[in-house]
């Protein structure tokens, strides 16, 4: 065998030797994790990814709405207080939510117990001839039964069911008081970058002198739907409602788009046509948009 043909023989020996371990360097490398998906990182429905997590973390969407234009505003509740009481176009909306789990695998089954609050503010800021009032804040405590699901609906992965206890007030007295308790039931679904979150509810029944919003099924239906899209670092979202009442139909739509900014800080757009905004406004159609900052629960 010549020289040449030894030193060809040597050199592609040597090639293979360092493909091979180059390749098993390769599959030895760590894998990268997994981005986990939005409904996983809000109810932490991951197996392996449970241990550790903070046991308060986000609920709905925690933000502040620096500028709203509503070119709707419906003084007439206030009215009722204070004839004179007048409301500005512009104010300032913000939005605080988190969440509380109390029992995780309730009875060792795959169900965990979670208490939620969310708080949202109507501020009258640019209301200067009225000192800046707050016109409506409405508190909602709920409790909710969080069953961890892996089977498929609509083409989607249903990723949990939940029922649950809500409250929501105002915190007025009469005339300005409104509140309602209902039961709740919600299904969330993703497939990807798409989550999609099903929401129904049933009011509890009050006495006609007790029913401080009388009606409210008329504008606000029996449930909603949230569907939201992530877009790179980008979430757009969509909520939808309605009364199914074809003969006096109302409800609402909600768009938003959050993108970060640093940290954990986002910028907001959020856009709301229709009914049951606030408590005080349930039967009064809103046109809103509003820019502002939101904290980020899924970057």
């Amino acid at each position: 065998m010549s020289e040449v043909r030894k030193v060809s023989i040597k050199h592609s020996l040597a090639l293979i030797v360092l493909a091979a371990v180059f390749a098993g360097g390769l599959s030895a490398a760590p894998r990268v994790p997994q981005k986990l998906s939005y409904f996983t990182e809000l109810w932490h429905l991951d197996k392996e990814t449970r241990a550790g997590k903070p046991w308060v973390t986000f609920h709905r969407s925690s933000y502040a709405l620096a500028f709203s234009y509503n070119s709707s505003p419906n003084p007439v509740p206030l009215q009722e207080v204070d004839p004179a009481k007048t409301l500005t176009k512009p104010e300032v909306m913000f939005q605080l939510s988190f969440k509380a789990k109390l029992w995780q695998d309730v009875f060792g089954k795959a169900m965990d117990l979670w208490v939620a609050y969310t708080q949202r503010s109507f501020w009258q800021l640019y209301n200067f001839d009225d000192s800046s009032p707050f016109r409506e804040t409405n508190y909602e405590p709920e409790m909710l039964l969080n069953f961890r699901t892996s089977f498929t609906l609509l083409g989607l992965k249903a990723r949990f069911i939940q029922i649950g206890l809500n409250h929501q007030s105002n915190g007025q007295s009469e005339p300005l008081s409104r509140s309602w308790n209902r039961i709740v039931a919600n299904v969330g679904l993703e497939r990807g970058d798409f989550s999609l979150l099903l929401k129904g509810w049933y009011k509890f029944p009050e006495s006609q002198e007790s029913d401080d919003n009388p009606g409210i099924n008329k504008y606000m239906g029996y449930g909603e739907v949230w569907a939201y899209y992530f877009l790179k670092k980008h979430r757009l979202a969509v909520m939808l409602r309605d009364n199914l009442d074809f003969g006096e139909n109302r409800g609402a739509i909600q768009l938003e788009w959050s993108f970060p900014l640093f940290a954990q800080i986002g910028g907001y757009v959020q856009y709301y046509l229709g009914y049951g905004e606030s408590l005080l406004d349930y039967n009064h159609r809103i046109n809103r948009i509003g820019v502002g900052f939101i904290l980020l629960d899924w970057n």
